[in-house]
């Protein structure tokens, strides 16, 4: 192969297609220097590149076209009611906690497993099956962990894993998404009640 074709920010195109750049990544700078000549490359495939300066990540997203439709690069995938759950709460904590900071040095918001827990059950359905939801609850997170919301920290061996909230979740899951959610939840709770 002829590597003189190659761009100086080839590199970073390649980190992008695959998933979500932090600012700690080797290629954030070729992003931001390059960032015009990069939506011109990724624009002729249908992506438009986001950039979140101040929030410290970069991502590809599909453009949508005049119809309101994409080229459909990327396929959507259906979550389940359980994880689509939990992506609401996370989402719903980040948003407390930048309204609301706890500790006004802290950039990121972390979790716990049992915090996860705690806060899903807000959510839950009353005649939800919490038992099964609790034991199948690795699963989910793990399934979160591998969508990018979440990252997985651990800061010793014998204490309790803890989790960073990335904020791709706020490009992903919208202040309506968590709304129109809660409604159907509520409508659901209601409709149970009436049976």
């Amino acid at each position: 192969m002829n590597t003189s074709s190659l761009k100086p920010y080839s590199k970073a195109i390649v980190k992008l297609l695959k998933g979500v750049v932090e600012y700690k990544d080797a290629v954030w700078n070729d992003i931001l220097q390059y960032q015009t000549d990069i939506q011109e490359y990724v624009g002729i495939i249908g992506l438009e590149l986001i950039v979140k300066k101040d929030e410290g990540f970069a991502y590809l997203k599909q453009a949508i076209l005049e119809d309101g439709y994409t080229i459909h690069l990327v396929t959507r995938r259906q979550l389940g009611f359980e994880v689509s759950v939990i992506l609401l709460v996370l989402r719903q904590l980040l948003e407390e906690f930048e309204m609301n900071p706890t500790d006004s040095q802290a950039n990121d918001k972390y979790i716990t497993t049992a915090q996860i827990i705690e806060e899903v059950e807000l959510f839950l359905p009353s005649k939800f099956n919490q038992v099964k939801f609790k034991q199948d609850l690795k699963n989910y997170i793990a399934k979160v962990v591998e969508l990018g919301f979440l990252i997985e920290w651990q800061p010793n061996e014998n204490s309790e894993p803890r989790y960073k909230i990335h904020r791709i979740i706020k490009e992903k899951v919208t202040l309506d998404d968590l709304n129109e959610f809660k409604k159907k939840i509520e409508d659901y709770g209601a409709s149970v009640k009436s049976v």
